[in-house]
């Protein structure tokens, strides 16, 4: 696993999130029938100063990428319902306080889960997404079903789907149809749901946390055993890309 120097501002986040119980240790099923020692329940960024900090975390991820990258940028934040839609609101305007000049003019829109047929109507609320270049901004990614569904509103609209960012990269491998099916995973090589939604849409996907930077928060906390258990679970299911 390649692991670098962990900047201070996610090693923060990660101790605000064990010590908010968002970021957990336990044993825990997931969708795929996995059992993982970790767990990071974003639906918990729900308190002011939470909220404060991962919109932060995303700014600051989506700001350095677009200095790695010049000629990368957008003009709206998406915000998939519904826990994108908070996401997208309080991301804009921490963006906006990163670099005014750069990110001062940054829109968001978010969709209705229902079109709503009174009033002004329509699925969507915001900014217009037409001839606009649109970044997603969610929580996490399993299956990719929620981004694709996100990505139909979008070319729907007449936008450009230019990038995608989300919490938690948990970097492990697509489940297999085994392991859907309760038993267990078939030892095949597969990519990441995150690898494989960059293949398809050709943009950039980022993440403002992977499971290298949590297992180095937690090196750097002193906690052994659950860096420890992080880099078992990594071994077992890491992706083929």
């Amino acid at each position: 696993m390649a692991t670098s120097e962990l900047p201070e501002w996610k090693a923060k986040l990660i101790e605000l999130a064990l010590k908010s119980n968002i970021l957990t240790f336990g044993s825990f099923k997931l969708k795929s029938n996995r059992i993982s020692p970790y767990f990071v329940n974003c639906g918990l960024f729900c308190k002011a100063n939470l909220i404060r900090a991962i919109s932060t975390a995303y700014a600051r991820q989506i700001d350095s990428y677009a200095k790695e990258h010049p000629e990368w940028g957008f003009d709206i934040l998406f915000g998939p319902a519904y826990k994108g839609i908070p996401l997208c609101v309080t991301t804009a305007e921490k963006l906006a306080g990163e670099d005014e000049s750069k990110w001062g003019d940054i829109a968001y829109s978010f969709n209705r889960k229902e079109v709503k047929d009174h009033g002004e109507g329509g699925l969507m609320i915001g900014e217009s997404m037409k001839g606009k270049r649109v970044v997603i901004i969610d929580d996490v990614m399993t299956a990719g079903t929620a981004i694709r569904e996100a990505i139909d509103i979008i070319n729907g609209q007449g936008g450009k789907l230019v990038g995608i960012i989300v919490a938690i990269d948990r970097q492990e491998k697509m489940p297999s149809q085994s392991e859907k099916e309760g038993k267990g995973d078939d030892g095949t090589p597969r990519g990441s749901t995150i690898a494989e939604v960059r293949r398809e849409t050709g943009v950039p996907v980022m993440a403002v946390l992977t499971l290298s930077d949590m297992i180095a928060g937690m090196k750097k906390l002193g906690r052994e055993e659950e860096m420890k258990q992080m880099e078992e679970y990594y071994q077992r299911y890491k992706p083929s890309d």
